[in-house]
Protein backbone atom coordinates (compact mmCIF):
# COMPACT_ATOMS: atom_id res chain seq x y z
CA UNK A 1 0.00 0.00 0.00
CA UNK A 2 1.00 3.45 -0.87
CA UNK A 3 0.04 6.76 1.18
CA UNK A 4 1.28 9.86 -0.49
CA UNK A 5 0.37 13.28 0.55
CA UNK A 6 1.49 16.77 0.66
CA UNK A 7 2.53 18.75 3.97
CA UNK A 8 4.17 21.93 4.64
CA UNK A 9 6.03 21.52 1.09
CA UNK A 10 6.78 18.47 1.63
CA UNK A 11 5.56 15.65 -0.73
CA UNK A 12 5.97 12.74 1.32
CA UNK A 13 5.28 9.00 -0.14
CA UNK A 14 4.87 6.39 2.22
CA UNK A 15 5.13 2.35 1.59
CA UNK A 16 3.13 1.34 4.48
CA UNK A 17 4.04 -2.56 3.99
CA UNK A 18 7.80 -1.86 4.08
CA UNK A 19 7.97 1.65 6.23
CA UNK A 20 9.90 3.08 3.81
CA UNK A 21 9.30 6.92 3.85
CA UNK A 22 10.35 8.75 0.86
CA UNK A 23 10.44 12.85 0.08
CA UNK A 24 10.03 13.01 -3.75
CA UNK A 25 10.35 16.03 -5.99
CA UNK A 26 7.29 17.23 -7.89
CA UNK A 27 7.69 14.57 -10.87
CA UNK A 28 8.32 11.76 -8.72
CA UNK A 29 5.37 12.00 -6.80
CA UNK A 30 3.08 12.15 -9.73
CA UNK A 31 5.26 9.03 -11.37
CA UNK A 32 4.32 7.12 -8.11
CA UNK A 33 0.84 8.18 -8.05
CA UNK A 34 0.25 6.27 -11.56
CA UNK A 35 2.46 4.17 -11.33
CA UNK A 36 0.36 1.05 -10.24
CA UNK A 37 -2.61 1.92 -12.68
CA UNK A 38 -0.17 2.49 -15.86
CA UNK A 39 2.32 1.16 -18.24
CA UNK A 40 6.02 3.38 -18.46
CA UNK A 41 4.64 4.70 -21.97
CA UNK A 42 0.87 5.99 -20.20
CA UNK A 43 2.28 7.49 -17.65
CA UNK A 44 5.11 9.77 -20.01
CA UNK A 45 1.69 10.39 -22.20
CA UNK A 46 -0.05 11.26 -18.88
CA UNK A 47 2.29 13.54 -17.68
CA UNK A 48 4.40 14.97 -20.95
CA UNK A 49 2.69 18.29 -21.15
CA UNK A 50 3.50 19.01 -17.18
CA UNK A 51 7.16 18.22 -17.22
CA UNK A 52 9.93 17.70 -19.41
CA UNK A 53 10.56 14.05 -20.78
CA UNK A 54 14.04 13.39 -19.36
CA UNK A 55 12.62 14.06 -15.79
CA UNK A 56 10.16 11.84 -16.32
CA UNK A 57 12.36 9.23 -17.40
CA UNK A 58 14.79 9.64 -15.06
CA UNK A 59 12.14 9.43 -12.88
CA UNK A 60 10.45 6.54 -13.99
CA UNK A 61 14.09 5.04 -13.46
CA UNK A 62 13.70 5.92 -9.74
CA UNK A 63 10.94 4.35 -9.18
CA UNK A 64 11.80 1.03 -10.36
CA UNK A 65 14.92 0.85 -8.63
CA UNK A 66 12.75 1.37 -5.23
CA UNK A 67 10.47 -1.43 -6.04
CA UNK A 68 13.16 -3.79 -7.03
CA UNK A 69 14.49 -2.75 -3.79
CA UNK A 70 11.23 -3.26 -1.80
CA UNK A 71 11.57 -0.09 -0.85
CA UNK A 72 7.61 0.76 -3.00
CA UNK A 73 4.73 -0.63 -3.67
CA UNK A 74 5.79 -3.60 -1.44
CA UNK A 75 3.76 -6.87 -1.28
CA UNK A 76 2.33 -7.23 2.78
CA UNK A 77 4.31 -9.99 4.12
CA UNK A 78 2.47 -10.34 7.30
CA UNK A 79 -0.88 -10.77 6.49
CA UNK A 80 -0.96 -14.40 5.05
CA UNK A 81 1.38 -15.32 8.50
CA UNK A 82 -0.42 -13.43 10.93
CA UNK A 83 -2.41 -16.77 12.16
CA UNK A 84 1.07 -18.55 12.12
CA UNK A 85 2.35 -15.77 13.96
CA UNK A 86 0.44 -15.88 16.67
CA UNK A 87 -0.11 -19.39 17.31
CA UNK A 88 3.74 -19.56 17.82
CA UNK A 89 4.00 -16.25 20.19
CA UNK A 90 2.74 -17.27 23.54
CA UNK A 91 2.34 -13.76 25.31
CA UNK A 92 3.24 -13.69 28.79
CA UNK A 93 2.23 -10.71 31.13
CA UNK A 94 4.74 -8.21 31.75
CA UNK A 95 2.92 -5.02 33.10
CA UNK A 96 0.46 -4.58 35.45
CA UNK A 97 -1.43 -1.06 36.41
CA UNK A 98 -2.32 -1.13 39.92
CA UNK A 99 -4.71 0.68 40.97
CA UNK A 100 -3.35 1.47 43.90
CA UNK A 101 -6.79 4.16 44.95
CA UNK A 102 -9.85 3.96 43.86
CA UNK A 103 -10.06 7.48 45.54
CA UNK A 104 -9.44 11.05 44.07
CA UNK A 105 -8.70 14.76 45.97
CA UNK A 106 -9.88 16.24 42.60
CA UNK A 107 -13.03 15.83 40.87
CA UNK A 108 -12.27 16.28 36.75
CA UNK A 109 -15.42 16.41 34.65
CA UNK A 110 -14.42 13.89 32.03
CA UNK A 111 -12.65 11.23 34.68
CA UNK A 112 -13.69 7.70 33.29
CA UNK A 113 -12.88 6.78 36.70
CA UNK A 114 -15.26 8.67 37.92
CA UNK A 115 -13.64 10.31 40.88
CA UNK A 116 -11.52 7.36 41.42
CA UNK A 117 -14.73 5.60 42.18
CA UNK A 118 -14.55 3.32 38.55
CA UNK A 119 -18.49 2.45 38.52
CA UNK A 120 -18.02 1.36 42.01
CA UNK A 121 -16.57 1.81 45.79
CA UNK A 122 -13.80 4.36 47.03
CA UNK A 123 -11.00 1.98 48.38
CA UNK A 124 -7.30 1.62 48.93
CA UNK A 125 -5.05 -1.16 47.74
CA UNK A 126 -3.37 -3.02 50.92
CA UNK A 127 -0.33 -3.84 51.22
CA UNK A 128 -1.05 -7.52 50.59
CA UNK A 129 -3.22 -7.51 47.57
CA UNK A 130 -0.44 -5.50 46.03
CA UNK A 131 2.54 -7.83 47.31
CA UNK A 132 -0.16 -11.12 45.34
CA UNK A 133 -0.28 -9.21 42.09
CA UNK A 134 3.56 -8.77 42.26
CA UNK A 135 4.29 -11.97 42.89
CA UNK A 136 1.65 -12.94 40.05
CA UNK A 137 3.46 -10.51 37.91
CA UNK A 138 6.72 -12.75 38.36
CA UNK A 139 5.29 -16.02 37.93
CA UNK A 140 3.19 -15.20 35.17
CA UNK A 141 6.32 -13.40 33.09
CA UNK A 142 7.82 -16.60 31.95
CA UNK A 143 11.32 -15.87 30.78
CA UNK A 144 11.08 -11.81 30.37
CA UNK A 145 13.97 -10.06 32.88
CA UNK A 146 12.11 -6.29 32.48
CA UNK A 147 8.81 -5.91 34.00
CA UNK A 148 6.99 -2.99 34.54
CA UNK A 149 4.65 -1.94 37.20
CA UNK A 150 2.51 1.82 36.59
CA UNK A 151 0.57 3.00 40.02
CA UNK A 152 -2.74 4.38 38.98
CA UNK A 153 -5.76 6.12 40.32
CA UNK A 154 -7.39 7.58 41.41
CA UNK A 155 -4.81 9.61 42.85
CA UNK A 156 -1.81 7.09 43.71
CA UNK A 157 -0.56 9.44 46.20
CA UNK A 158 -3.44 9.19 48.80
CA UNK A 159 -1.90 5.69 49.50
CA UNK A 160 2.05 6.93 49.26
CA UNK A 161 2.71 4.48 51.97
CA UNK A 162 1.62 1.45 50.10
CA UNK A 163 3.56 2.17 46.80
CA UNK A 164 6.61 2.67 48.91
CA UNK A 165 6.39 -0.57 50.08
CA UNK A 166 5.67 -2.44 47.32
CA UNK A 167 8.61 -0.35 45.42
CA UNK A 168 10.58 -2.07 48.19
CA UNK A 169 8.79 -5.58 47.70
CA UNK A 170 9.56 -5.73 43.89
CA UNK A 171 13.12 -4.72 44.48
CA UNK A 172 13.21 -7.65 46.63
CA UNK A 173 12.02 -9.82 44.23
CA UNK A 174 14.44 -8.55 41.10
CA UNK A 175 17.72 -11.02 42.09
CA UNK A 176 16.27 -14.27 43.27
CA UNK A 177 14.12 -14.29 40.15
CA UNK A 178 16.64 -12.07 37.96
CA UNK A 179 13.54 -9.54 37.25
CA UNK A 180 13.93 -5.91 36.93
CA UNK A 181 10.90 -3.44 37.93
CA UNK A 182 10.62 -0.46 35.51
CA UNK A 183 8.04 1.62 37.76
CA UNK A 184 5.94 4.59 37.18
CA UNK A 185 3.37 6.53 38.39
CA UNK A 186 0.78 9.02 37.47
CA UNK A 187 -0.63 11.93 39.46
CA UNK A 188 -2.34 15.14 39.93
CA UNK A 189 0.50 16.63 41.86
CA UNK A 190 -1.98 17.91 44.71
CA UNK A 191 0.16 16.02 47.22
CA UNK A 192 3.55 16.27 45.81
CA UNK A 193 6.10 17.91 48.02
CA UNK A 194 9.58 17.46 48.70
CA UNK A 195 10.11 13.65 50.56
CA UNK A 196 7.66 12.14 47.70
CA UNK A 197 9.61 13.82 44.47
CA UNK A 198 12.47 12.21 46.51
CA UNK A 199 10.99 9.21 46.82
CA UNK A 200 9.75 9.41 42.54
CA UNK A 201 13.63 10.41 41.68
CA UNK A 202 15.27 7.49 43.46
CA UNK A 203 12.26 4.99 42.04
CA UNK A 204 10.46 5.48 39.35
CA UNK A 205 11.60 5.21 35.56
CA UNK A 206 9.04 7.63 34.55
CA UNK A 207 6.11 10.01 36.01
CA UNK A 208 2.95 11.03 34.19
CA UNK A 209 1.82 14.55 35.61
CA UNK A 210 -1.68 15.73 34.85
CA UNK A 211 -2.41 19.15 33.10
CA UNK A 212 -4.61 20.33 30.93
CA UNK A 213 -2.53 23.64 29.76
CA UNK A 214 -3.33 27.43 30.44
CA UNK A 215 -5.07 28.31 33.86
CA UNK A 216 -8.58 29.05 32.69
CA UNK A 217 -8.57 25.70 30.28
CA UNK A 218 -7.16 23.55 33.27
CA UNK A 219 -9.59 24.95 36.01
CA UNK A 220 -12.26 24.20 34.16
CA UNK A 221 -12.20 20.74 33.54
CA UNK A 222 -9.75 19.82 36.80
CA UNK A 223 -10.92 21.63 40.07
CA UNK A 224 -11.29 20.17 43.31
CA UNK A 225 -14.67 19.01 44.92
CA UNK A 226 -15.38 22.51 45.99
CA UNK A 227 -15.14 23.77 42.58
CA UNK A 228 -11.70 25.73 43.09
CA UNK A 229 -9.49 25.16 40.27
CA UNK A 230 -6.13 23.27 41.09
CA UNK A 231 -3.15 24.89 38.60
CA UNK A 232 -1.85 27.40 40.89
CA UNK A 233 -1.17 24.82 43.85
CA UNK A 234 0.08 21.90 41.34
CA UNK A 235 1.91 24.21 38.57
CA UNK A 236 4.98 25.35 40.65
CA UNK A 237 5.38 21.15 42.15
CA UNK A 238 5.15 20.15 38.32
CA UNK A 239 8.16 22.49 37.90
CA UNK A 240 9.88 21.36 40.36
CA UNK A 241 9.24 17.95 39.68
CA UNK A 242 10.36 18.21 36.10
CA UNK A 243 14.19 20.26 37.03
CA UNK A 244 14.54 17.64 39.44
CA UNK A 245 14.40 14.61 36.78
CA UNK A 246 16.90 17.34 34.58
CA UNK A 247 13.57 17.54 32.30
CA UNK A 248 13.86 13.89 31.55
CA UNK A 249 11.55 10.90 32.55
CA UNK A 250 8.76 12.54 33.19
CA UNK A 251 5.56 13.57 30.91
CA UNK A 252 3.14 16.15 31.35
CA UNK A 253 -0.19 14.94 30.21
CA UNK A 254 -2.98 17.01 29.47
CA UNK A 255 -6.11 16.80 27.77
CA UNK A 256 -7.72 18.50 25.31
CA UNK A 257 -12.19 18.86 25.20
CA UNK A 258 -14.56 20.53 22.57
CA UNK A 259 -13.75 24.14 25.54
CA UNK A 260 -9.99 23.76 24.14
CA UNK A 261 -9.61 22.70 20.34
CA UNK A 262 -6.95 25.16 20.14
CA UNK A 263 -4.73 22.56 22.00
CA UNK A 264 -1.66 23.92 20.37
CA UNK A 265 -1.95 27.33 22.67
CA UNK A 266 -1.88 24.53 25.79
CA UNK A 267 1.21 23.23 24.38
CA UNK A 268 2.81 26.50 23.98
CA UNK A 269 1.64 27.21 27.24
CA UNK A 270 3.09 23.96 28.48
CA UNK A 271 6.58 24.98 26.67
CA UNK A 272 6.93 28.44 28.40
CA UNK A 273 6.56 27.11 31.62
CA UNK A 274 9.74 25.31 30.89
CA UNK A 275 7.98 21.65 30.40
CA UNK A 276 10.74 19.35 27.82
CA UNK A 277 7.96 16.29 27.84
CA UNK A 278 4.84 17.13 26.49
CA UNK A 279 1.67 14.73 25.35
CA UNK A 280 -2.33 16.24 25.15
CA UNK A 281 -4.37 13.64 24.17
CA UNK A 282 -8.34 14.21 23.10
CA UNK A 283 -10.85 13.90 25.53
CA UNK A 284 -12.58 10.30 24.42
CA UNK A 285 -16.59 10.02 25.96
CA UNK A 286 -19.79 10.47 24.72
CA UNK A 287 -21.69 12.44 22.25
CA UNK A 288 -24.19 13.97 24.47
CA UNK A 289 -21.26 15.48 26.83
CA UNK A 290 -20.59 18.85 26.33
CA UNK A 291 -17.28 18.50 26.57
CA UNK A 292 -16.92 15.42 23.92
CA UNK A 293 -14.70 15.61 20.52
CA UNK A 294 -17.62 15.30 17.47
CA UNK A 295 -17.15 14.66 14.19
CA UNK A 296 -18.19 18.40 13.70
CA UNK A 297 -15.05 19.44 15.53
CA UNK A 298 -12.60 17.28 13.25
CA UNK A 299 -11.61 20.37 10.59
CA UNK A 300 -10.78 22.45 13.74
CA UNK A 301 -8.75 19.49 15.47
CA UNK A 302 -6.63 18.27 12.24
CA UNK A 303 -6.18 22.51 11.28
CA UNK A 304 -4.42 22.61 15.18
CA UNK A 305 -2.13 20.03 14.89
CA UNK A 306 -1.02 21.70 11.52
CA UNK A 307 -0.36 24.77 13.78
CA UNK A 308 1.60 22.35 16.80
CA UNK A 309 3.82 21.06 13.96
CA UNK A 310 4.52 24.25 12.77
CA UNK A 311 5.49 25.61 16.21
CA UNK A 312 7.37 22.14 17.20
CA UNK A 313 9.64 23.16 14.10
CA UNK A 314 10.07 26.74 14.76
CA UNK A 315 10.87 25.73 18.63
CA UNK A 316 13.63 23.01 16.63
CA UNK A 317 15.06 26.25 14.50
CA UNK A 318 15.29 28.60 17.34
CA UNK A 319 17.00 26.04 19.54
CA UNK A 320 14.04 25.46 22.00
CA UNK A 321 13.29 21.88 21.35
CA UNK A 322 10.74 19.86 23.43
CA UNK A 323 9.46 16.62 22.59
CA UNK A 324 5.74 15.80 22.01
CA UNK A 325 4.56 12.44 22.57
CA UNK A 326 2.73 12.15 19.46
CA UNK A 327 5.25 13.32 17.01
CA UNK A 328 8.06 10.71 17.99
CA UNK A 329 7.96 8.53 15.46
CA UNK A 330 11.27 6.30 15.25
CA UNK A 331 11.23 5.82 10.61
CA UNK A 332 14.67 3.76 11.84
CA UNK A 333 13.70 1.00 13.54
CA UNK A 334 9.91 1.40 14.77
CA UNK A 335 7.98 -0.70 17.40
CA UNK A 336 8.54 -4.90 16.90
CA UNK A 337 6.64 -6.77 14.34
CA UNK A 338 4.15 -8.13 17.14
CA UNK A 339 3.14 -5.22 18.78
CA UNK A 340 3.18 -3.52 15.48
CA UNK A 341 0.03 -5.85 14.65
CA UNK A 342 -1.30 -6.92 18.10
CA UNK A 343 -1.07 -3.15 19.73
CA UNK A 344 -0.72 -2.68 23.32
CA UNK A 345 -1.16 -6.06 24.79
CA UNK A 346 -4.44 -5.24 27.32
CA UNK A 347 -5.75 -8.40 28.49
CA UNK A 348 -2.97 -10.55 27.39
CA UNK A 349 0.72 -9.25 28.40
CA UNK A 350 -1.06 -6.16 30.40
CA UNK A 351 -3.49 -6.52 33.18
CA UNK A 352 -4.85 -3.91 35.59
CA UNK A 353 -5.42 -4.52 39.39
CA UNK A 354 -8.09 -3.16 41.26
CA UNK A 355 -7.75 -2.07 45.17
CA UNK A 356 -9.21 -5.95 46.16
CA UNK A 357 -7.07 -7.83 43.60
CA UNK A 358 -9.11 -8.37 40.73
CA UNK A 359 -7.98 -8.24 37.26
CA UNK A 360 -9.30 -6.77 34.40
CA UNK A 361 -7.79 -6.27 30.67
CA UNK A 362 -6.58 -2.57 30.91
CA UNK A 363 -7.60 0.24 33.49
CA UNK A 364 -10.46 1.47 31.21
CA UNK A 365 -12.54 -1.66 31.72
CA UNK A 366 -12.08 -1.72 35.16
CA UNK A 367 -16.00 -2.23 37.03
CA UNK A 368 -17.30 -3.72 34.15
CA UNK A 369 -18.52 -7.58 34.94
CA UNK A 370 -18.32 -8.23 31.50
CA UNK A 371 -14.42 -8.07 31.61
CA UNK A 372 -13.26 -9.40 35.13
CA UNK A 373 -11.12 -11.53 34.12
CA UNK A 374 -10.17 -13.22 37.75
CA UNK A 375 -8.22 -12.09 41.20
CA UNK A 376 -4.74 -11.84 42.60
CA UNK A 377 -5.58 -15.14 44.62
CA UNK A 378 -7.43 -17.80 42.31
CA UNK A 379 -5.26 -15.91 39.62
CA UNK A 380 -7.04 -15.78 35.94
CA UNK A 381 -10.15 -17.58 36.35
CA UNK A 382 -11.68 -16.23 32.45
CA UNK A 383 -8.72 -17.04 30.16
CA UNK A 384 -11.24 -16.36 27.47
CA UNK A 385 -11.23 -12.96 27.68
CA UNK A 386 -7.42 -12.91 27.43
CA UNK A 387 -7.44 -14.73 24.49
CA UNK A 388 -10.40 -12.27 23.01
CA UNK A 389 -8.07 -9.77 23.66
CA UNK A 390 -4.80 -11.74 22.21
CA UNK A 391 -7.08 -12.59 18.72
CA UNK A 392 -7.21 -8.85 17.91
CA UNK A 393 -5.00 -7.50 15.13
CA UNK A 394 -4.76 -4.80 12.42
CA UNK A 395 -6.30 -7.57 9.67
CA UNK A 396 -9.10 -8.68 11.84
CA UNK A 397 -10.12 -4.64 11.92
CA UNK A 398 -12.03 -4.00 8.66
CA UNK A 399 -11.40 -0.10 9.37
CA UNK A 400 -7.51 -0.76 9.89
CA UNK A 401 -6.95 -3.65 6.84
CA UNK A 402 -6.71 -0.28 4.22
CA UNK A 403 -5.45 2.16 6.79
CA UNK A 404 -1.76 3.45 5.86
CA UNK A 405 -1.24 4.34 9.74
CA UNK A 406 -1.90 0.73 11.25
CA UNK A 407 1.23 -0.21 12.11
CA UNK A 408 1.84 3.11 13.76
CA UNK A 409 -1.84 2.49 16.61
CA UNK A 410 -1.67 -1.22 15.75
CA UNK A 411 -5.41 -1.14 15.94
CA UNK A 412 -6.02 1.41 18.27
CA UNK A 413 -7.24 1.27 21.76
CA UNK A 414 -9.45 -1.47 22.21
CA UNK A 415 -11.58 0.78 25.00
CA UNK A 416 -12.42 2.72 22.93
CA UNK A 417 -13.53 0.36 20.40
CA UNK A 418 -16.08 -1.56 23.00
CA UNK A 419 -17.22 2.15 23.95
CA UNK A 420 -18.26 3.11 20.56
CA UNK A 421 -18.91 -0.38 19.16
CA UNK A 422 -19.82 -2.32 21.54
CA UNK A 423 -16.80 -4.68 20.27
CA UNK A 424 -12.96 -4.83 20.65
CA UNK A 425 -12.64 -6.06 17.47
CA UNK A 426 -13.32 -2.72 15.75
CA UNK A 427 -11.90 1.13 15.51
CA UNK A 428 -12.41 4.43 16.97
CA UNK A 429 -13.08 6.71 14.12
CA UNK A 430 -12.77 9.82 15.49
CA UNK A 431 -9.88 8.46 17.07
CA UNK A 432 -8.42 7.17 14.10
CA UNK A 433 -8.82 10.58 12.01
CA UNK A 434 -6.77 11.82 14.36
CA UNK A 435 -3.84 9.55 14.48
CA UNK A 436 -3.75 9.33 10.87
CA UNK A 437 -2.92 13.48 10.83
CA UNK A 438 -0.56 12.57 13.67
CA UNK A 439 1.48 10.16 12.03
CA UNK A 440 1.40 12.89 8.72
CA UNK A 441 2.84 15.72 10.60
CA UNK A 442 5.18 13.26 12.72
CA UNK A 443 6.71 12.32 8.95
CA UNK A 444 6.90 15.81 7.81
CA UNK A 445 7.99 17.22 10.87
CA UNK A 446 11.38 14.42 10.57
CA UNK A 447 11.76 15.94 6.89
CA UNK A 448 11.89 19.39 8.12
CA UNK A 449 13.73 18.42 10.93
CA UNK A 450 16.29 17.23 8.91
CA UNK A 451 16.74 20.16 6.76
CA UNK A 452 16.75 22.63 9.67
CA UNK A 453 19.82 20.38 10.86
CA UNK A 454 21.67 20.57 7.56
CA UNK A 455 20.87 24.51 7.34
CA UNK A 456 22.24 24.73 10.81
CA UNK A 457 25.14 22.84 9.71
Amino acid sequence: MIHQYKSNGYNIVMDVESGSVHVVDDVTYDVISLYEEKNTDEIKDSLKDKYDMSLIEESLEEVKTLVDEEQLFTEDKYEPIIDEFKKYHKPVVKALCLHIAHDCNLACKYCFAEEGEYHGRRGMMSFEVGKKALDFLVENSGTRVNLEVDFFGGEPLMNFDVVKQLVAYGRSLEEPHNKKFRFTLTTNGVLLNDEVMEFLNKEMSNVVVSLDGRKEVNDRMRPFRNGKGSYDLIVPKFQKLAESRNQTNYYIRGTFTRNNLDFAEDVKHFVDLGFKQISIEPVVGPEEDPYSIRESDLPKVLEEYDKLADFYIKSHKEGNDFNFFHFMIDLTQGPCVYKRLSGCGSGSEYLAVTPWGEFYPCHQFVGDEDFLMGNVDEGITRPEIGQEFGSCNVYTKEKCKNCFARFYCSGGCAANSYNFNGTINDAYELGCEMERKRVESSIMIKAALADADVERG
